[in-house]
């Protein structure tokens, strides 16, 4: 899950640099100049490790471009605002592939908590997926910069940060509960 988070959080980094950026100086074509190095500096980056660049390195890459462009162009940061709608909306349907999340537990969650629950979980964090990406648009569309910015750094991530308790205070639960039925003495037969 670690991986994950990681991941995400350099999926988002040109765009919180361009955030950062454009609301610090007001001047769209620098935050997005910036936004636009940053993205192409990551995959450079990926590429002297010698590591494979991941589809959403690329998608992220694509948007910045095509978003910054269309951003620049109409001289509106909300289409460079749309970024993380497009991710969140990506990373959503790759979460709809049943047991996706199972991969991502430690066996101890594998052996003790039914994969059903991983489906649902992992299902569970689809859904939270698709609902930021509608905020997102939403929040873009009517508010400013400044709101969507906090928004996106601390609703967004916040929501995040939530489900993930939940999910952990949930399987959390469910293992405590299979150590208890595995410690009790069989019944009479």
């Amino acid at each position: 899950m670690q991986t994950a988070l990681s991941q995400l959080a350099e999926d988002f980094l040109s765009t919180f640099v361009f955030l950062g950026i454009y609301l610090a100086v007001g001047n769209l074509t620098l935050a997005i100049g910036v936004a636009l190095a940053i993205g192409a500096a990551q995959l450079v980056w990926t590429w002297r490790r010698r590591k494979r660049v991941e589809t959403m390195q690329w998608l992220s890459l694509a948007l910045v471009v095509m978003l910054g462009g269309a951003s620049l162009i109409t001289d509106d940061a909300r289409f460079m605002m749309a970024k993380p709608s497009v991710i969140h909306f990506a990373i959503g349907a790759v979460m709809l592939r049943p047991g996706w999340l199972a991969r991502y537990m430690p066996p101890i969650v594998t052996e003790h908590v039914s994969a059903s629950v991983l489906t649902t979980s992992g299902y569970a964090w689809a859904g939270l997926m698709f609902a930021l990406g509608l905020s997102n648009l939403y929040v873009a569309a009517v508010y400013s910069p400044v709101v969507w910015g906090w928004f996106i750094s601390v609703g967004a991530v916040g929501a995040k940060i939530v489900a993930f308790a939940v999910q952990y205070l949930v399987i959390w639960i469910l293992i405590r509960r299979s150590f208890r039925q595995l410690r009790q003495p069989a019944g009479p037969a």
